[in-house]
């Protein structure tokens, strides 16, 4: 919530803050640019994983808003095997936040959290 200067209850401006298009457009162009369409190969996650977060850093960064970020990256071979995920995190409602993303391909699942905490 806003006062009446445009400052949130964490001294932040609306223009300052992250929003939830904003960073679902970031993790999935990094996921595009990274793995585009391609099969699942052993031998690449290791580079694709670093790539990934990487790449989802440098959109982050170019922002330049006066935020912490936290980028994590599962990246498992599509086999029919179960795979489970939880996160949960303690933080300032008005500014803090996470997404994840998960993205597949028929030879591939993966699955991309972002924790945004404001400085």
């Amino acid at each position: 919530m806003m006062d009446e200067d445009g400052f949130g209850g964490s001294g932040l401006r609306e223009e300052q803050l992250i929003t939830s298009e904003e960073m679902d457009s970031i993790i999935r162009e990094s996921i595009d640019s990274t793995l585009g369409t391609a099969a699942f190969v052993h031998n690449k996650v290791n580079a694709w994983t670093s790539n990934l977060v990487e790449g989802c850093l440098k959109r982050l960064a170019a922002l330049a808003k006066p935020f912490k970020y936290v980028v994590t990256c599962a990246l498992v071979q599509k086999s029919g095997g179960g795979m489970h995920t939880a996160s949960t995190s303690l933080w300032d409602p008005n500014t803090d936040a996470k997404m994840t993303i998960l993205w597949e391909n028929p030879t591939m699942h993966c699955i991309v959290t972002v924790y945004w905490l404001a400085i």
